[in-house]
C-alpha cells in the first residue's frame, strides 16, 4: 500500500527561554537531523534562538516537542511558530 506523499512545509520557530546556545544550537542541528528536518539558525542568543525548519508537519511538530524538553542545561519558556511564505 503507497502512503500519500507528505506535504513539506516551512515554518520559523523562534524559542524563548534561558537558553545556552553553545550547548542548546548543536543539539538542535542533531535533533533535526534525525528527524530528517532541514533547518537553519538565523539568531542565537541567551535568551532567543530563532531557526527555520522544513519537512513534514508531524516531524516539525516533533522538533518543538523536543526543543521544549530539550536538553538539560537549558530551560525552554515558549516556543513560537510561524509559516514561512515562499
Amino acid at each position: 500500500m503507497r502512503q500519500p506523499p507528505q506535504i513539506r512545509l516551512r515554518e520559523r520557530m523562534t524559542i524563548l527561554g534561558n537558553l545556552d546556545a553553545s550547548s542548546f544550537v548543536p543539539w538542535i542541528r542533531r535533533h533535526a537531523a534525525k528527524l530528517g528536518l532541514s533547518q537553519d539558525i538565523a539568531h542565537t542568543g541567551p535568551d532567543r534562538i530563532e531557526l527555520e525548519v522544513a519537512g513534514p508537519e508531524e516531524l516539525i511538530d516533533m522538533m518543538e516537542m523536543g526543543c521544549s524538553l530539550g536538553p538539560i542545561d537549558v530551560w525552554v519558556d515558549t516556543i513560537e511558530r510561524r509559516p514561512i511564505d515562499d
